[in-house]
């Protein structure tokens, strides 16, 4: 760069990160927050995560704050993102982490209450959440960025196959409203994580499984939250990624090409 690094376009905007207490999406909210971002952290039933988020965002010298809202209902995800607003004036950048597998259940047991479960809080959520912020995003320019999986490409483990599908089309719903909301100075992008250790596969895989997994990664080990914070950077920076959008960028360690 002729003149230094670019403006990141980031110091005093707003971001609401959902999933915001932990994992992936706590590490998004602090990356966010000192780059210079005012965020506002999600939350559902983990409000003690995402309080030490907050707090931890504030000790470092930036704003947080935080909203509990139950992202598979329109109501809560209106009101999460009108807080936002009020509280911070505005929103530029959201993020759309929250999500789940709800349970590994192979075919046979899948019953509708299952389905809709899966589907609320991984898709619907999604819907949800883009239909609600993007006239705000719409004022200034903004960005979306949702979180997609890598067993929206490979199908996953069995007894995944719902969020698997429930991620293919977050990666889908990502290209169609890059298009759609491109007229609106509004880029939308997902980031895609491999297998990474946090306590969704603490909870989801046992821990032979994760070890055959790490075995088959190129870069022999699991992702950590921190390695998806710089893609978030990158994508909620205008300075940076202007002219990206309708990408899904693969953060797996050369999982896929496995």
């Amino acid at each position: 760069m002729p003149n230094g690094m670019p403006d990141l376009e980031l110091d005093g905007r707003v971001a609401l990160v959902t999933g915001g207490s932990r994992g992936i999406g706590a590490a998004a909210a602090r990356w966010l927050a000192n780059a210079g971002m005012r965020v506002m952290v999600h939350c559902h039933q983990t409000r003690d995560g995402a309080e030490a988020v907050v707090d931890a965002i504030r000790a470092a010298g930036g704003e947080a704050d935080l909203v509990c809202a139950d992202v598979r209902k329109a109501a809560d995800v209106e009101r999460m993102v009108a807080e936002t607003v009020e509280r911070f004036g505005g929103l530029q950048v959201l993020v759309n982490n929250a999500g789940s597998m709800v349970g590994r259940t192979p075919i046979e047991d899948i019953d509708d209450a299952f389905i809709d479960a899966v589907f609320d809080l991984n898709a619907r959520s999604v819907i949800h959440a883009t239909r609600a912020a993007t006239p705000h995003l719409a004022e200034h320019g903004g960005a979306i960025i949702n979180v997609s999986s890598i067993s929206a490409r490979n199908g996953g483990s069995p007894g995944s196959s719902l969020y698997s599908a429930s991620k293919a089309f977050v990666s889908t719903f990502t290209r169609s409203m890059a298009t759609e909301l491109a007229p609106k100075n509004v880029r939308v992008n997902a980031i895609s994580p491999g297998t990474f250790d946090t306590d969704f596969h603490q909870r989801y895989s046992t821990a032979e499984k994760l070890e055959r997994t790490r075995n088959v990664i190129p870069q022999k080990r699991l992702g950590d939250p921190e390695d998806c914070a710089g893609t978030f950077l990158y994508l909620a920076a205008g300075g940076l990624s202007g002219y990206v959008t309708g990408q899904i960028i693969e953060v797996n360690g050369g999982q896929l090409m496995v």
